[in-house]
């Protein structure tokens, strides 16, 4: 087996792993006695949902890549747990805007705080040329899964690595 092979198979493993261990530790770490009535899903919902004015739920279920169908089930019982509520608009009575509830927002907190964590973990040892390898390795592995994954008809909150870097300079 050569180099290149080793690598590519280096590569898979820790991918497999990574993707595992992150479901896992993020579950673990956000479903704390405070949060037992909800799942890690459910989080990724509060997150969508945010902190800012209220969103349409036509916009929380593009973010999430669902169906405005599934979103409904789930944030039906978000609503009865406490962490959304839902308004009609004022214009268009047939769309829906929903917005977190004190409760929504301390959850997103406690969310936001284990994305903070995570990356002040990861980076506090690694050099700015070490960061910008692993921004731009990432992206290219969002990159493929957009193009390969995603339905490419609809609009996606996405930015390229190029952008990123033009930012820079």
């Amino acid at each position: 087996m050569n180099l290149s092979d080793k690598l590519n198979d280096a590569l898979n493993d820790l991918l497999v792993r990574l993707f595992k261990d992150i479901l896992e530790i993020e579950g673990k770490s956000l479903i704390t006695e405070e949060f037992r009535d909800i799942s890690t899903n459910d989080m990724h919902i509060l997150e969508a949902v945010g902190l800012d004015e209220p969103k349409s739920m036509k916009t929380v279920a593009g973010l999430m890549s669902v169906t405005t169908g599934t979103l409904t089930k789930a944030m039906d019982a978000l609503c009865d747990k406490g962490y959304v509520v839902r308004a009609r608009s004022t214009e268009d009575k047939r769309v829906v805007r929903v917005s977190l509830t004190d409760r929504g927002r301390t959850a997103y907190y406690h969310h936001e705080q284990f994305h903070r964590q995570m990356i002040k973990n990861i980076s506090s040892e690694m050099s700015e040329q070490e960061k910008e390898v692993l921004v731009y390795a990432l992206a290219k592995l969002v990159d493929y899964f957009r193009i390969n994954y995603y339905d490419l008809d609809e609009e996606r909150e996405f930015v390229e690595w190029s952008q990123i870097q033009q930012n820079d300079e």
